[in-house]
């Protein structure tokens, strides 16, 4: 079943996921830094129908196969689009070999207790249908943490928890991200409350439950391997969260176990305006850099 050979993929084999799922509230700034200013375009669609071109350049990239990436995480638009006249997770699980994800969370809610919830996702149920029925392994779903505050931290893991619940429920396997913002006056202690609130969740969970986490790279490393080893964990990867690439990819290779899922940190350099062979080479060398960066080293 494709299911099995996509779950033993996602957990065991070395390299990393591509984030390719700005909403619309990144999209712009994802296409300013493409080099598309935001006087190019006019409205939501024009917007997305560009920044779907861009994402269908990268994954029709030479690069761009479950070699290195065994995972990526779509836009709802991008899971809906095409590449080369195939639907786009179809493309990418059997031409490229890539297991697709995909972002269900609708932005975030306003501050409070010093982290930022999900908003409510309306229509969930049959958008998780919808994309099981389309080929979809899992999904991801962020919220933010930026101070150590036990009750903020507590609300964002039950919140998370609760959705991951309702995924697992259509067959797919959740990632659940609660982000802890790097520039957080007490990263380190946000990390030690959040890391205690997801063991605890997770050991709530049925034995036949099975989740992945999406967090920021920690201060400690390995730190989250208690996480990492945990039997209703799948796979543990890492956002780039504003770190550079060299940065983000310097901090995530002294964490065993943990894999990159990187969205700014692969796609920065690059630009429309490149020629194909120039944004195929430009890619690739994120690609590599990301990857050894991925696999632990002996």
């Amino acid at each position: 079943m494709a299911n099995d050979k996509m779950l033993a993929q996602v957990s065991k084999k070395p390299g990393f996921f591509a984030a390719l799922d700005q909403s619309g509230g990144s999209t712009p700034g994802a296409l300013k830094l493409y080099g598309i200013p935001e006087s190019a375009y006019s409205g939501d669609a024009e917007m997305f129908k560009l920044i779907h071109e861009m994402r269908v350049r990268i994954i029709t990239a030479p690069a761009f196969t479950g070699d290195k990436v065994i995972g990526s995480i779509l836009f709802e638009a991008t899971m809906d689009g095409q590449a080369e006249g195939k639907p786009v997770p179809s493309f990418l699980w059997e031409d490229r070999g890539v297991v697709p994800f995909l972002k269900v969370d609708k932005g975030l809610e306003e501050e409070a207790d010093g982290v930022q919830l999900m908003k409510p996702i309306p229509g969930l149920d049959s958008l998780l249908e919808r994309a099981a029925k389309l080929g979809i392994f899992g999904t991801k779903m962020r919220s933010v943490i930026k101070l150590n505050s036990q009750a903020g931290i507590a609300a964002i893991a039950q919140q998370q928890f609760a959705l991951g619940k309702q995924i697992e429920a259509h067959g797919l396997v959740p990632i659940l991200e609660p982000e802890v913002s790097i520039k957080s006056p007490d990263k380190a202690g946000a990390e030690a409350t959040l890391r205690a609130e997801l063991l605890k969740g997770l050991d709530a969970l049925p034995e036949t439950s099975r989740v992945m986490l999406k967090l920021t790279i920690p201060d400690v490393p390995d730190f989250y391997q208690p996480l990492i080893e945990h039997p209703r964990v799948v796979r543990v990867v890492a956002l780039s969260g504003g770190y550079t690439r060299a940065d983000a990819c310097e901090r995530l290779s002294e964490n065993h176990g943990m894999i990159a899922s990187f969205s700014r940190a692969l796609i920065n350099d690059l630009k429309v305006s490149m020629s194909d062979s120039e944004f195929d080479a430009t890619l690739s060398e994120a690609i590599d850099e990301i990857y050894e960066a991925s696999v632990d080293k002996a």
